[in-house]
C-alpha cells in the first residue's frame, strides 16, 4: 500500500487530489494539512511513503518542510505540487530532497504518474519544467539579485513575507512612498512588470538572500 500525506493551503485542491486517488487501488491518503507544520506532525506520526506538498504555505513552507522530512525520514518520497515553474523553485525543491515536481496547471493525473515513478525510485518532473536543469547534478540558478542594494534586498525579504508597503514602512521606520520607490526600482532591475511578479519573485528568492 502506498500511503500518502498531502499539504496544500487550498482545501479545494486537497479535495481534488483525494477524489483522484479515492478509487486508486493500492493508494491510501492517511493525512492532509493546510500548512507545513501540520504536514510535519502527520509525517512524524504516520510516516507516509509519499508526501505531496505545495511550496508556498503558512507557518512553514514546502521547501523547509521538505528539508526536515528528507533529514529525518530519507526513505519518504516528496513530490512538490506547485504553481511555480521557475527554475529557482524547481532546483530549491530538488536540493531540499524532493523526488518529483508537478505543476498545478497540469492535469491531476500527472500526480498519479509522479507517485508511481518516485515509488519505483525514479525522479518525476512535469513536462512543463525545463529538464535541462538536471543535466548537471549540482546546477544552480543564477540570479540578478546582486544588482539590488542592501535596502532593496531587505525590503524584498519583507515582500516575501507578504507584507504590504504600509507594513514595510512601519517596520523600517520610513515613508510608504520610499518603499514604493524601492519596489519600482527592484522591478526595473529585475525585469518584472508588476507587484504580483515582484511578490512571486521574492517568495522564490527568499532562501538566497
Amino acid at each position: 500500500m502506498i500511503t500518502i500525506a498531502i499539504a496544500e493551503d487550498h482545501q479545494s485542491l486537497i479535495d481534488g487530489i483525494q477524489l483522484l486517488l479515492k478509487y486508486e487501488e493500492g493508494i491510501s491518503i492517511i493525512g492532509t494539512a493546510n500548512d507545513g507544520k501540520g504536514l510535519l506532525d502527520i509525517v512524524r506520526l504516520k510516516q507516509p511513503k509519499v508526501v505531496i506538498t505545495d511550496i508556498r504555505m503558512p507557518k512553514l513552507d514546502g521547501i523547509e518542510a521538505t528539508k526536515v522530512i528528507s533529514k529525518e525520514f530519507p526513505h519518504i518520497k516528496v513530490i512538490a505540487f506547485s504553481m511555480f515553474d521557475e527554475d529557482r523553485a524547481v532546483i530549491q525543491m530538488r536540493d531540499a530532497g524532493a523526488k518529483g515536481y508537478v505543476l498545478k496547471n497540469s492535469p491531476l493525473e500527472e500526480l498519479l504518474k509522479a507517485i508511481y515513478a518516485v515509488m519505483e525510485g525514479n525522479p518525476y518532473y512535469d513536462i512543463g519544467i525545463d529538464h535541462t536543469l538536471f543535466d548537471n547534478a549540482s546546477a544552480k540558478v543564477k540570479t540578478p539579485k546582486s544588482n539590488l542594494s542592501k535596502s532593496e534586498r531587505e525590503i524584498l525579504k519583507l515582500i516575501a513575507q507578504n507584507k504590504t508597503s504600509s507594513e514595510i514602512a512601519d517596520i523600517r521606520f520610513t515613508a510608504v512612498s520610499t518603499v514604493e520607490k524601492h519596489r519600482k526600482n527592484m522591478m526595473r532591475k529585475l525585469g518584472l512588470s508588476g507587484k504580483g511578479e515582484l511578490l512571486k519573485y521574492a517568495i522564490q528568492s527568499k532562501y538566497d538572500f
